[in-house]
């Protein structure tokens, strides 16, 4: 009988513990700049947006349909985000915008780019080829069996 008592006053004490030590975390845990980060995200995301819309205007200007410009356009995005990758400059915009550099295709190249960056010194078979797709891989499966899956819906309804 005084052994589970004694194991109830141990958890309880435990459990006492627990709470003590999360109200101390949330006393000294920094507080997140919250609308610095949504500034820095909206400037950010915008401003590759804006490029992004000038080169789509640059190439229709130059004689291209509006899908072909469109599609040029994100040829120079992937293009241009795997070299900023590359000379290490899109990490240093990543952490100024945070989800605005993620979200559109230029993060994508960057998740690309990064891991094999990282992996390059265990050479190319090994290293940049094996680790080039940690990150995008599940996104490129998922984003490739959507597309089989829509395509059959699309041609199993018409």
């Amino acid at each position: 009988m005084i052994k589970p008592l004694d194991d109830q006053l141990r958890q309880q004490q435990q459990q006492y513990d627990q709470a003590a030590y999360q109200q101390l975390v949330n006393q000294v845990k920094p507080k997140p700049p919250v609308a610095r980060n949504c500034l820095g995200a909206f400037l950010v995301g915008g401003a590759i947006c804006t490029l992004g819309q000038a080169i789509v205007l640059f190439f229709m200007r130059s004689g291209l349909s509006l899908a072909d410009a469109g599609t040029a356009a994100v040829m120079v995005m992937v293009f241009l985000g795997a070299l900023l990758t590359g000379l290490g400059v899109y990490d240093n915009l990543a952490k100024i915008g945070g989800a605005g550099s993620i979200i559109p295709i230029t993060g994508f190249a960057n998740s690309i780019v990064s891991p094999a960056l990282e992996f390059k010194r265990e050479g190319f078979v090994f290293g940049m080829a094996t680790r080039m797709f940690t990150v995008a891989g599940p996104v490129l499966v998922y984003g490739l069996v959507s597309a089989v899956l829509m395509g059959l819906i699309v041609w199993v309804v018409r």
